[in-house]
């Protein structure tokens, strides 16, 4: 997945990779563990899909692109616009 200047990758292991630029936290800040199932970039954040249905994000959140994380489990994808995350759960709702 690629952002505005950084890049995110999912590894057949799980583990997150990041490269390229870190504007606000947008590679540093990302995930270390692994059992990660998806991922999605923004202009300058990034979300992770973990295998248990919980959300992770990172990155900037000045324009409110993820001021809330989802909590709990239950989700099944994750996207992400220039300035905006999108979670969806098993049950169809956002």
């Amino acid at each position: 997945a690629c952002g505005f200047t950084h890049s995110v990758a999912l590894r057949q292991d799980g583990t997150v990779v990041t490269w390229g630029g870190s504007r606000h936290g947008s590679r540093d800040h990302a995930p270390t563990s692994a059992g990660y199932v998806a991922i999605a970039c923004g202009i300058a954040h990034s979300v992770a899909l973990r295998s248990d249905g919980s959300v992770v994000t990172w990155g900037n959140t000045a324009e409110l692109q993820f001021d809330v994380t989802p909590s709990g489990t239950g989700f099944v994808a994750v996207a992400c616009g220039d300035h905006h995350s999108l979670a969806l759960r098993a049950d169809g709702t956002v």
